[in-house]
């Protein structure tokens, strides 16, 4: 059940983002003093990170891309990853409480 909620947290954050220009992107995350994009590429390196300990791989950074619209599709890479890597229920359902968290803040 773990994969299918982390599927749809995914879901539901890139169909409140996927549209967003520039402007939404820089805008300041609510609660904090970074930008959206920010604050969704760092949700972006923590599931990648996951992906990574999952398949006993050493972390990597992200690249941050010129254009944030790009970060939800790299989230659905990341989200992928760590779906193969097969992690136990307990990562699964962390990473999407990680994506609800940010979803929330935006």
């Amino acid at each position: 059940m773990s994969a299918a909620e982390l599927g749809r947290a995914v879901d539901l954050l890139v169909r409140q983002v996927g549209h967003w220009q520039q402007p939404r992107w820089a805008a300041v995350a609510a609660g904090g003093n970074v930008s959206r994009a920010d604050l969704v590429h760092k949700l972006v390196q923590e599931v990648a990170d996951l992906a990574a300990d999952a398949e006993g791989e050493p972390r990597r950074d992200v690249p941050r891309l010129a254009h944030p619209m790009a970060l939800p599709d790299q989230l659905r890479v990341v989200a992928a990853d760590l779906v193969a890597a097969g992690p136990p229920e307990a990562v699964l359902a962390g990473a999407a409480a990680l994506v609800t968290a940010t979803r929330g803040a935006l």
